[in-house]
């Protein structure tokens, strides 16, 4: 059994901090990114049964190129140049995976982290499958967790979209699945989580552990930010999303019919299923 406990509250910034205004415009900056993003890549020849694979063989590249449209839209996030000598940088492997800094010789000097994720509009699941397990102490104050969705401009094939992202506060998103892993979900299994023995903090280096780890989690769902509710309202608005004319979330029943079985009938009556529970 869970117990009631309140959801967590954002934290109110500091208004006399220059990186408070920053924050506020980075994430103006990343919902507007539909209107400036632009891909180099052209996929062609792909199968319709092929086509849930691209999640896992794009995402990476897609998620490159939104950096660097960010630091193409510098006079978006930074309208008077205060953050001239700043720009983002992606790195693998280490939270967050894209940072704002500046260098100085050896030196270097990070303002903002986004921990950037993109989502194949088309994939499966229906639902971002990005796991976000980050303990809370080594989200800075101004921190974000961005997810950019994406497809490809003619379905099956040509140049990366992406439509309209979701952006929050990092540490906001990491209170939230630990308050709903605890207190919101039903289940009769140990709800704890175990932070990182060592005190950790923002900007880690690679080796610092800073994952929260939960005390029992057999479906590995721990992290999954698209089964905590906090995403539900983008999920809708994304799967509604029209590509070539119809929405999202019937191209996907349409690829899942015929991915999974060949035979005729069974892909008529799974059609129809699916369909007639969405009229």
């Amino acid at each position: 059994m869970t117990v009631a406990s309140s959801a967590p509250n954002r934290l109110k910034l500091n208004e006399d901090d220059p990186k408070t205004s920053l924050y506020r415009r980075v994430a103006d900056a990343v919902l507007a990114l539909p209107s400036y993003f632009e891909s180099d890549t052209t996929i062609t020849g792909i199968q319709a049964t092929d086509l849930f694979a691209l999640n896992s063989v794009l995402s990476a590249s897609i998620e490159v190129q939104v950096v660097r449209t960010l630091n193409n839209m510098r006079s978006v996030w930074d309208p008077t140049g205060s953050w001239q000598t700043y720009s983002f940088e992606r790195q693998s492997q280490t939270f967050p995976d894209v940072r704002l800094v500046s260098r100085d010789g050896d030196s270097l000097n990070i303002a903002m982290g986004i921990e950037l994720k993109g989502w194949y509009l088309l994939s499966k699941e229906g639902e971002p499958s990005l796991r976000f397990a980050t303990t809370p102490a080594a989200c800075a104050d101004h921190d974000l967790i961005a997810v950019v969705p994406w497809h490809l401009s003619d379905v099956l094939s040509g140049t990366p979209v992406i439509t309209s992202p979701w952006v929050e506060s990092a540490s906001y998103a990491a209170e939230y699945r630990n308050h709903w892993w605890q207190h919101v979900r039903t289940t009769t299994a140990d709800t704890a989580i175990h932070s990182p023995d060592k005190e950790v903090g923002p900007y880690p280096i690679k080796s610092d552990m800073v994952a929260d780890k939960p005390a029992s989690d057999k479906g590995s769902n721990f992290g999954r930010l698209a089964r905590t509710g906090i995403m539900d309202s983008f999920i809708s608005v994304s799967l509604s999303t029209a590509i070539a004319g119809i929405e999202a979330e019937h191209w996907i029943n349409f690829f899942k019919a015929f991915s999974e079985g060949s035979d005729p009938a069974k892909i008529r009556e799974q059609l129809q299923r699916r369909f007639q529970g969405r009229s």
